[in-house]
């Protein structure tokens, strides 16, 4: 499985990229993305292709610092629901715990580790793409994101022992600089950023004990997707996707923010799989389309998501024992009013 990130990891992307004069739009479509789609923040993408676009914008754009400019965009906000739950965690440790454990409800690429030893705190980030390639810039964006979330509860003055990048310095060190004081180190072992272990016990002054279980409580209701509606909701993607061509399983994942794994787990838990409930789907609109005789069969076949009327007479002779022009002559005739 490739790993998927939320839309909103290119939250700010399109504003900086025209800001620094490159095609954004251009430069998304050339990875198989669509511009339109950064609207819905909430749906999966590949992070392969996110990275890939932070590294060829960085290129176009002549900026090796493109993924913090685009860190510093950041909101608390971005990272999803989760961001409602880890402002209402009571200390700097919860809030950084929080994010490690459900890190996966926002970033499918991200993986942090906190360790504790000699009175330092080290937080370890890394990025698992799936296959060897550059990702300086969507390393970047990941430790700036998480250093902005330190300053949101450590106040604007706080400063890290030091923030760690494993490639080499940039040609120009003014904006990483500007965003991480002057304690940034490159060519180290890990990336990072290292902060005093009484740090993590500080308060998160945003946070509300009053808010912190119904939090808790929202989180768990908006990233679980019930099992019991899950085959609900599956058919209602499948019906609104046949007419586009894209009703694949992997598609009804990204449109529910859940991969397709814990669909066809889920799916399987109350007796379905994603098959059965296409081809049910797919049959029950059938019979609605063919029955009315304004409709061509080939508009049908299109609305049903077969590239070709063959393959949907195929399927519809499968399914209901004729021809789909027989069945429609058929049903006439039951139709027909009876004279009197």
């Amino acid at each position: 499985m490739k790993p998927l990130v939320r839309n909103a990891a290119l939250n700010g992307y399109v504003q900086l990229a025209e800001s620094l004069g490159i095609d954004a739009h251009t430069l998304m479509r050339g990875m198989g993305l669509a511009p339109g789609d950064l609207t819905r923040q909430d749906r999966w993408i590949p992070g392969i292709a996110v990275a890939q676009l932070l590294e060829v914008s960085a290129a176009t754009a002549h900026r090796e610092d493109f993924g913090l400019l685009l860190a510093r965009r950041r909101r608390f906000s971005n990272l999803g629901p989760i961001s409602l739950v880890a402002r209402e965690e009571p200390t700097v440790r919860d809030v950084l715990a929080l994010l490690i454990r459900h890190e996966d409800t926002y970033n499918e690429m991200l993986h942090g580790r906190l360790d504790e030893a000699e009175g330092r705190a080290t937080l370890r980030v890394g990025l698992e793409l799936g296959r060897p390639m550059a990702a300086r810039q969507a390393t970047e964006l990941a430790v700036g994101v998480f250093h902005h979330v330190l300053r949101e509860v450590l106040g604007d003055r706080w400063q890290p022992i030091a923030v760690c990048f494993t490639h080499g310095a940039p040609s120009e060190l003014d904006t990483h600089r500007r965003v991480f004081g002057p304690a940034v180190e490159f060519g180290r072992e890990f990336n990072g950023i290292v902060l005093r272990a009484a740090d993590l016990d500080a308060p998160n002054p945003q946070s509300d004990p009053l808010l912190h279980a119904y939090a808790r409580e929202y989180f768990e209701s908006v990233t679980e997707v019930r099992e019991a509606a899950l085959p609900d909701r599956v058919r209602e993607l499948i019906e609104v996707l046949l007419p586009t061509g894209r009703c694949s399983i992997e598609e009804v994942a990204r449109s529910l923010g859940v991969d397709r794994r814990t669909v066809h787990r889920r799916l399987a838990s109350a007796g379905e799989t994603f098959s059965s409930l296409l081809n049910a789907t797919r049959a029950q609109l059938a019979e609605q389309l063919v029955a009315n005789e304004r409709r061509s069969l080939t508009e049908i076949s299109l609305l049903l998501g077969f590239s070709a009327p063959s393959g949907f007479s195929r399927w519809f002779r499968e399914q209901f024992g004729c021809s789909p022009r027989a069945w429609r002559a058929q049903r006439a005739v039951c139709a027909a009013p009876v004279p009197k």
